[in-house]
């Protein structure tokens, strides 16, 4: 019998976690290279004194069985093992200092009637708006990684959906925003990246939480990352930690490995990049292999702001609150230079048990900033400014929280602050971003190219393929790359199968 063709994966976030179950599925060798101690990437949580941090998953697109992309998460982990919640509210936004507050429910009826009570002359674009949450949460994502014969059933019922997403689909967040004369309701859509998005996104996220497919499942991002895991090594898959790959061997255009930092080198028939974009087509591979457009996407196209995240452990019991908070600032808060804050958001852990003790709060507060050169030349060059820096802003942070709920000061048991040099050096992502690329007005959503013209036996996968970014990027980039390997080898792609126990001579 011929030995296993061996797929090498670079990279242990979600997408080549992903991409690691697909090629074991279909019979592949595989071995995973990560260079942390864990896996997930920015799909990541941390523990600091008896509390657990989380920095990414708000909700997970696919959580209700027998809706869109839960068949595809079934793929990878036992998803029905995961506890998910479907929490009434997405986000409370009050000013600052006030009574004034406006309720967002992820109950698109419910939310209705609390908009119009609130601004009955804003009811024609209320109606609209909540119109439009109806009906895309009956929309279906095609399957990149299925052709017009499979996808024609989803495609055929999306068509009454088409002149919706390309009215949104050419308009900001902010820009749909401004049909409203509500100052809280036209702040919902144009904080932040969120103003900057096409409008798509942020009626897509309330239809999908509408619909109950955009449950967050209790342990956060790493009891999903846990789950892939636990699949890979049920498959035989070896996942290596401390391996950081520093070059893609290529011998006459085609890869054929990766050389780690150590000097040691690991050969395969296939490599797939599921790590930073930036650092796979410029250093990884040096430069080689890029199209003109790939240059400028990477040199003009806007990114996801990087952050700094505040982390509190807090001794009380803050289910009083909702589970995100978004405060309109009375003055800018200072994130770093160039950096201002109008609006601060909180997210209160109280739904998830597994956060922290009984009786007691996990809360975060991440603050977006583009400065990421200025936190990461403070950490090399002057340690002691940077602490410094990182202990004002989470003062800052603490002051205005302690205004909303007197007394939290004191019954702070653990602090934690994480800034743009902090992702950098854990996940290496391009810019400190915490996803990919930002989708804008008249952006395409559809993934990009996954191969690179002139190098053979080479894959990427991850949010640098799929503009948007988010978990579910890791699998819609994933199985279309792996299901492209087997065609272009002549193997089965079985994205369901399990491997057959060797038989046990008597």
């Amino acid at each position: 019998m011929d030995p296993k063709r061996k797929i090498v994966i670079i990279g242990g976030g979600i997408a080549g976690l992903s991409a690691a179950v697909y090629a074991l599925r279909c019979g592949y060798a595989v071995e995973l290279l990560e260079s942390n101690s864990q896996a997930g990437g920015l799909a990541m949580s941390w523990e600091r004194g008896g509390y657990t941090f989380e920095t990414c998953l708000h909700w997970l697109v696919g959580s209700r069985p027998g809706a869109d992309f839960h068949d595809h998460w079934q793929e990878l982990l036992d998803i029905d093992k995961l506890t998910f919640i479907n929490p009434e509210i997405f986000v409370r936004i009050e000013r600052e200092r006030g009574d004034d507050g406006l309720t967002i429910y992820t109950n698109v009826d419910r939310l209705e009637m609390a908009l119009l009570k609130r601004a009955p002359q804003d009811s024609a674009a209320i109606r609209e708006y909540t119109d439009a949450v109806r009906s895309l949460s009956r929309f279906r994502i095609p399957d990149p990684s299925e052709g017009l014969a499979e996808n024609w059933w989803p495609l055929l019922q999306d068509l009454p959906h088409l002149p919706l997403l390309r009215r949104l689909g050419r308009m900001s967040s902010r820009e749909y925003g401004r049909r409203f004369s509500d100052p809280l309701l036209r702040s919902f859509f144009s904080s932040g990246d969120v103003g900057r998005m096409s409008a798509i996104a942020m009626v897509l996220s309330l239809a999908w939480m509408h619909a109950g497919n955009a449950g967050y499942c209790l342990g956060g991002s790493q009891a999903l990352i846990r789950g892939i895991e636990t699949t890979i090594h049920r498959l035989g898959g070896t996942v290596r930690f401390g391996a950081k790959v520093e070059k893609i061997l290529v011998e006459s255009d085609g890869a054929v490995g990766v050389e780690l930092a150590n000097g040691e080198r690991v050969f395969a028939d296939w490599v797939i990049s599921a790590a930073d974009g930036h650092a796979t087509l410029f250093e990884m591979l040096g430069g080689r292999y890029m199209t003109e457009a790939l240059r400028e996407r990477y040199a003009t196209r806007p990114l996801f702001a990087s952050y700094v995240q505040v982390s509190l452990g807090v001794a009380m019991d803050l289910h009083d609150q909702p589970p995100m908070l978004s405060l309109l600032l009375e003055e800018p808060l200072v994130v770093d230079p160039g950096t201002g804050q109008d609006t601060i958001a909180f997210r209160f852990f109280h739904f998830d048990p597994t956060f922290a003790p009984a009786g007691k709060t996990a809360v975060t507060c991440m603050l977006p900033t583009r400065n990421h050169q200025f936190w990461a030349e403070l950490r090399a060059g002057d340690p002691p400014q940077y602490h410094a820096e990182k202990h004002r802003v989470a003062e800052t942070v603490l002051a205005i929280l302690e205004r909303r709920i007197p007394g939290l000061r004191g019954a702070v048991e653990a602090m934690d602050v994480s800034t743009p040099a902090t992702v950098l050096r854990h996940t290496r992502n391009w810019q400190g971003a915490m996803e990919g690329w930002l989708v804008e007005p008249g952006d395409q959503w559809r993934p990009l190219r996954q191969t690179l013209p002139g190098l053979e036996r080479f894959m990427m996968v991850g949010q640098w393929v799929a503009p948007g970014g988010g978990l579910p990027s890791g699998p819609m980039t994933a199985r279309p790359a792996v299901k492209a390997i087997c065609r272009a080898d002549h193997v089965p792609f079985t994205p369901h199968a399990e491997p057959v126990p060797e038989l046990v001579g008597v």
